[in-house]
């Protein structure tokens, strides 16, 4: 694509010529002609001859400061946020995280106007409702993408992500990759950071779904009605055009406060589900709970249908909730939600039985806030004829409030609790612990009920060596990753594996 047509959506910007010469009124776009763009980059160690390479300023790291192995490595030309002393046309704008939604829409095709976007935000159970989604829209023969925490799914091909939701340029190339594969459909997690750092501009989202709100990522927006207001982006960017060929939706969770307030700033159509709200669009009735998963009636106007899903605990009825909202709004009847989810299998992480012929249960779970931890327990202590054994940490460079809340969490649920180290990135885990455990000193719970082992391979083969018949232990936090980040370095760490090499070397 020619330079002059990729940012000919960017108002206002300027084109430094060269190092010598700047333009500072609008170019004629002459200065660009005949430049031929053919990747657009933000790691200069990926760029190759005729990339576009953007400068994003970042947390820890500037891409202004490498344009030089930029242009070394073939780039012919810079989108930049100020001018700069090189060999090649730099175009100037205001902010390139801004900017970089344009050109790479333009760049893809705008590929979100031709698919059906489906966002789902919140603290807990995005990764949940999007693979149910996925699963009832597939089972209608609707082929459909995925992004999120675990992976990226491009037609049949699985995708490794860095970050839940990936940055601009790498969303709309993934778009672009989906209809390729013939995608018709794509449901996405939309994280709150992603949102405030304006990931996600320029995706054209034809339903939007709200989870829930509570405590997480308070070391990046500062205070809950910052982090309320960032989930808040996606609804109040669904559009205020209707047209027929493209309605939007918003769809709330009745039973948080916090839906409301996106029902006010949206300007789509609104449909609530809950149990408890009377008020609610879709409500679940009858509701049974059992360690084989969750049974309820579905009502929505004038209908009802049976529910018989595999997956436990009351917090999995709101993520089927959710999930019916966008299969209604698809065109879904009830009976064909029902009869696809009552088939949906475990996701990885999220409950995940580590099975190995044990008289006791291991589960995996990725609950890392103190309400989804209060979530998988309180569904543990179900399922537990005796003891419930919880392994927990908290991660490094992250929300520090909620350590001391983690903690208090754990035991309150648990007979016995392991504090451990999580992803401590730059912290120091011990550090980490004592933040923990500032939360158990200050409720004078006793010392009985929990020890700390820094050490998370330790801390998993000392709960699995302590379990005996028909107890059930949760190690929390991690679920479907196989990393441990520690000192700016990955680990291969995997919660799984280690709970199976513990009870392996039970001799069972």
């Amino acid at each position: 694509m020619q330079l002059a047509e990729l940012v000919q959506d960017l108002i206002p910007y300027r084109v430094q010529i060269s190092a010598h010469h700047s333009s500072a009124e609008q170019p004629d776009d002459g200065h660009l002609r005949g430049i031929e763009i053919s990747s657009i980059e933000l790691d200069s160690r990926q760029v190759k001859p005729g990339s576009l390479f953007v400068c994003i300023p970042g947390f820890q790291v500037d891409g202004h400061q490498f344009v030089s192995q930029a242009i070394e490595r073939g780039a012919v030309a810079i989108l930049a946020q100020k001018p700069l002393d090189v060999p090649v046309p730099v175009i100037i704008v205001p902010d390139t995280r801004r900017a970089l939604a344009y050109v790479a829409n333009r760049f893809y095709g705008f590929p979100t106007q031709k698919l059906r976007l489906i966002g789902v935000t919140g603290t807990n159970g995005k990764t949940t409702v999007t693979y149910l989604i996925e699963k009832m829209l597939e089972d209608q023969g609707r082929k459909t993408g995925r992004i999120g925490t675990i992976n990226m799914k491009i037609g049949d091909r699985l995708v490794e992500v860095k970050n839940t939701t990936p940055e601009s340029l790498h969303l709309q190339q993934a778009f672009h990759d989906m209809l390729q594969a013939k995608c018709s459909h794509a449901v996405i997690e939309v994280s709150s950071h992603a949102l405030d750092m304006g990931r996600v501009r320029g995706c054209n989202f034809g339903v939007a779904i709200f989870t829930n709100l509570t405590q997480d990522h308070l070391d990046y927006h500062q205070s809950m009605e910052e982090y309320k207001r960032a989930k808040g982006l996606l609804f109040s960017q669904l559009g205020n055009g209707i047209s027929e060929r493209d309605l939007k939706y918003a769809i709330l969770n009745a039973d948080d406060p916090a839906s409301s307030y996106y029902a006010k700033i949206t300007p789509a159509q609104v449909l609530t589900y809950g149990i408890k709200s009377e008020r609610a669009d879709i409500k679940a009735a009858d509701i049974t709970l059992s360690p084989r998963g969750v049974s309820f009636t579905v009502h929505y106007g004038t209908e009802q249908e049976q529910f018989n899903v595999p997956l436990v605990g009351m917090f999995n009825v709101y993520n089927v909730l959710a999930a019916v909202g966008a299969g209604v709004v698809e065109g879904l009847s009830l009976r064909q939600i029902s009869d696809s989810l009552s088939e949906v299998q475990g996701i990885p992480g999220r409950m995940e039985v580590v099975e190995a012929g044990q008289d006791f249960t291991v589960i995996v779970d990725y609950a890392h806030t103190p309400d989804s931890l209060a979530n998988v327990l309180s569904t543990a202590r179900q399922l537990a004829r005796k003891r419930l054994i919880c392994v927990v940490g908290c991660g490094g460079d992250r929300d520090r409030g909620k350590r001391p809340l983690m903690a208090q969490m754990a035991v309150k649920y648990a007979d016995l609790t392991v504090l451990t180290s999580d992803n401590p990135r730059s912290e120091d885990p011990a550090a980490i612990i004592r933040d923990m455990e500032k939360g158990l000193i200050e409720q004078d719970v006793s010392q009985t009920k929990y020890t700390s082992i820094i050490d998370r391979r330790q801390a998993i083969h000392w709960a699995i060596n302590k379990a005996e018949k028909d107890d059930v232990i949760i190690i929390a936090g991690k679920g479907h990753e196989t990393y441990q980040e520690i000192k700016g370095q990955r680990f291969h760490f995997d919660d799984r594996e280690v709970a199976r090499e513990a009870l392996a070397s039970l001799k069972l």
